[in-house]
């Protein structure tokens, strides 16, 4: 199983190692972090992206400063001004601040202890992925029909985005051993192709039946009768259930709910923001125009022209059929206000 982010012990300079995403399918290459601007820069132009891998980033970003810190004779204040760089690198993935939170927690314990801790998240975040698959297939099965499933998804959220197994991409992986997966419709995912280049990756690893499609194919594929649900994951989820996820998500559940199908959204329970109320209060990031405007390094707009380009949407919870965390399967559409937390 591929690991997106890793901790390398090296005897010369122990460091974070990244699968470097912007690279694949065509090349799989890994990026050997030694310090903290090589980390803020590889979350920031996604060479490492997904919630949960995120907050590996955040965990091990802050071991990292740490051992930097020693290496460079920094100032408590330079330690903790590194360390608030990293949480805050991408603004609307909840899980980047909730891990360099949580092992900073532990800084003045030293190096080792923020270590150990970066460690458990990472292994936290791989029993969810894998307890949050097996409940995800389980309400599937018994809400749609115990038989081979077809399904859209959007993004990617497998094991690039995490640390081992996936999210959205666990249960439809978890499906898939079960013999109950028949073909999964992939959204290509614009402007950066993370379903086509990283999605369709992981299917044909897996040797997953799958089609890949342009995004403004997906809510007619719905329409059309041609899936049984759509699933995705998950960068934020707020007490009443709205989710903020790539931005394209919103349309799916839109379809979904016109045609009467699932809506699934999966994450582990570390993406559930209790202090933000609703999907109104999200920060949502935008992104550079270049990433719209050019295709491929050429650029593809009249010059001059500007791009409006957020990253998220968020999806209100009222038309989100099933929240599945490791801690089990909450129903937004159908339960009072707030899910979580209160």
């Amino acid at each position: 199983m591929v690991r997106a982010i890793e901790w390398i012990d090296a005897a010369a300079d122990s460091h974070i190692r990244l699968i470097d995403q912007t690279r694949l399918p065509a090349e799989e290459v890994f990026l050997e972090v030694t310090n903290v601007d090589l980390l803020i820069d590889a979350i920031q132009r996604l060479a490492v992206r997904g919630a949960p891998a995120l907050g590996a980033a955040g965990g091990y970003g802050v071991a990292l400063a740490l051992h930097e810190a020693a290496r460079e004779n920094w100032s408590e204040e330079q330690l903790s001004a590194a360390i608030t760089a990293i949480a805050d690198a991408r603004p609307t993935a909840v899980n980047l601040a909730w891990g360099a939170n949580r092992v900073a927690e532990f800084r003045a314990e030293g190096f080792d202890r923020c270590l150990t801790e970066a460690r458990a998240i990472a292994a936290e975040d791989e029993a969810a992925n894998r307890e949050l698959s097996r409940l995800g297939a389980d309400w599937l099965l018994a809400r749609v029909g115990d038989r081979p499933l077809r399904a859209v998804t959007h993004c990617n959220t497998g094991a690039l985005a995490t640390t081992a197994w996936g999210t959205a991409y666990g249960i439809l992986h978890e499906l898939h051993e079960r013999g109950k997966l028949e073909l999964v419709y992939v959204d290509e995912t614009r402007p950066l192709l993370q379903g086509t280049r990283l999605t369709s990756w992981e299917l044909q690893q897996d040797g997953i039946p799958h089609l890949v499609e342009v995004d403004g194919a997906a809510s007619s594929t719905i329409l059309r009768g041609l899936v049984d649900f759509a699933v995705i994951g998950a960068d934020r989820i707020t007490a009443n259930g709205d989710t903020a996820n790539k931005v394209g998500s919103v349309a799916l559940a839109l379809a979904c709910a016109r045609k009467g199908i699932p809506f699934v959204v999966a994450a582990p329970y570390s993406t559930v923001d209790e202090a933000t109320a609703t999907g109104d209060e999200i920060e949502i990031e935008e992104r550079g125009d270049e990433e719209v405007l050019a295709f491929g390094g050429a650029q593809v707009a009249t010059p001059g022209v500007r791009a409006f380009n957020p990253a998220f949407d968020v999806t209100p919870h009222d038309i989100i059929s099933a929240i599945v965390t490791e801690r089990g399967v909450v129903e937004p559409a159908a339960t009072a206000q707030p899910l979580f937390g209160g």
